[in-house]
């Protein structure tokens, strides 16, 4: 029993290390969908303006390109990677508490064991 506890108190403290260790934080809020909904809907347009029949126009053959790499490579990206300040505050701190919990249930269960 008590090596079943003493493993999970080691495997949360590995898996809080892995966070800590990364330097991205993924933090997908709703203003990160907001923007990867633009980024579809740009192109979704792109690829409208594609599929009309002209091959000499002006709209499938300069604007519906610059509209797929505008979507694909710009807006998508930021949607992905943008962090909001506060988000990325609160991450900090939920880390800092967690690796607190930590320290005292390992601090716990090693007296507990030294008595025992």
């Amino acid at each position: 029993m008590a090596k079943s506890k003493q493993q999970t108190i080691q495997s949360l403290k590995t898996k809080k290390q892995k966070r800590e260790m990364s330097h991205l934080h993924f933090a997908m809020t709703s203003k990160n969908y907001i923007i990867i909904g633009i980024g579809i809907a740009i192109i979704i347009i792109g690829y409208l303006l594609m599929s009309e029949n002209s091959v000499d126009g002006f709209l499938p053959t300069v604007v519906a390109p610059i509209l797929l790499i505008f979507g694909y490579c710009v807006v998508v990206p930021v949607g992905i990677l943008y962090t909001d300040k506060g988000v990325n505050q609160n991450v900090v701190e939920e880390i800092k508490e967690v690796k607190s919990e930590v320290k005292t249930n390992v601090a716990a269960k090693s007296s507990n064991i030294k008595t025992a």
